[in-house]
């Protein structure tokens, strides 16, 4: 399950910049792609592909710094607050 959570995170920061090359484990913030726009938009990504709701304390750079950060956040909320599919 998180090999497909990194994956889909990685692909859509890869998407929107097909020239970066990185890793999961790579601080996409310090590479220089990352811009208060886009990290919202990444926000808004992980909410509506993993249906999840980050909560406000939860909204820290350090869990945005890495895929497989971001990738543990998902997998930390998703049981919690997991949004019904149907």
């Amino acid at each position: 399950m998180s090999d497909t959570t990194s994956a889909r995170i990685l692909d859509f920061i890869t998407a929107r910049f097909p020239q970066a090359e990185i890793t999961e484990t790579e601080d996409i913030f310090s590479l220089g792609y990352i811009n208060s726009l886009f990290a919202m938009e990444l926000v808004m990504f992980v909410e509506n592909t993993f249906g999840i709701r980050i909560p406000n304390d939860e909204l820290r750079l350090d869990d945005f710094r890495t895929v497989k950060a971001m990738t543990e956040l998902v997998n930390r909320l998703r049981p919690a607050t997991a949004v019904p599919t149907a």
